[in-house]
């Protein structure tokens, strides 16, 4: 793995990594060379299959605070062909998180403004703080949350990405649960431990079942109800059935024991 100025990557002996955002003095925002180092970390971490789920991170009180002024005032001052050069690094980036094969966790606390909404809804799942603050404030500066929509969409549906885009009103933790862009929410205090228990259940889960249920929700959400789609369905349960992993959790299953893959820290996150 690079050494990045940016960013940390830590790895777990258990076989999960943390990207943590690490720009605590400027509340991990966003500059051009967070982005190209996100990249790059997130491309390396992508060719390493051993890799069994991914948690994004912010280092200190916030999740990110978007874009770091210094550099949008930078941008004010360039082309349009450069600023589109900009724009295309924060596509792949945001991309580049959407298609990692491994699982994705976002844990969110403090602030989450502008592109860090991005980084969240390109995640699998997230989690975060009761009190945390998110904003999609672009339009308050004159901008628009433009590279980021496809997913803050997805995530949060049209209506709702309308108002919060439109507004740019701030809303919490527990209004961003209810909306789905956050699976659950805790007590500030709590988030590590709560981590934690997240942790352990996605290390009970077979690592190869985790890759191809991923592949498989993506077809499933982009496609039509075709015999393509019902073709692809088919074939990656029986695909599954007959690897070395589906083989050994069912034969855990049916002798009682404890597949091999599973790390015996076993916890459940709570609701």
């Amino acid at each position: 793995m690079s050494d990045f100025s940016t960013l940390e990557v830590t790895r777990d002996p258990r076989g999960f990594a943390t990207l943590w955002l690490s720009r605590e003095d400027k509340n991990n925002a966003f500059n051009a060379l967070m982005i190209r180092e996100l990249i790059v970390a997130l491309n390396q971490l992508a060719e390493d299959t051993s890799l069994r789920f991914l948690l994004l991170r912010g280092r200190g009180r916030h999740f990110s605070a978007g874009a770091d002024l210094a550099w949008m005032q930078q941008s004010a001052q360039l082309d349009f062909n450069t600023n589109l050069d900009d724009a295309r690094e924060l596509g792949e980036l945001m991309y580049a998180l959407h298609r990692l094969k491994a699982p994705t966790l976002a844990v969110v606390q403090g602030a989450a403004f502008g592109g860090a909404l991005g980084l969240i809804s390109c995640c699998d799942m997230a989690i975060g703080a009761e009190d945390a603050q998110l904003c999609l404030s672009e339009v308050r500066i004159g901008l628009a949350p433009a590279v980021i929509s496809p997913f803050v969409v997805k995530a949060i549906g049209e209506r709702a990405a309308r108002r919060y885009a439109l507004t740019a009103e701030r809303f919490s933790g527990v209004r961003a649960r209810e909306l789905g862009l956050l699976a659950e929410v805790y007590p500030a205090a709590e988030l590590d431990a709560q981590v934690q228990a997240w942790v352990s259940n996605m290390l009970q889960n077979s690592p190869q079942a985790l890759r191809a249920t991923k592949d498989l929700l993506r077809e499933v959400d982009d496609g039509e109800l075709s015999p393509a789609l019902r073709r692809y369905c088919e074939n990656t349960i029986a695909r599954i059935r007959v690897s070395a992993e589906g083989q050994e959790g069912l034969r855990a299953f049916l002798e009682k024991r404890r597949p091999a893959w599973q790390i015996d820290d076993k916890k459940e996150p709570r609701p």
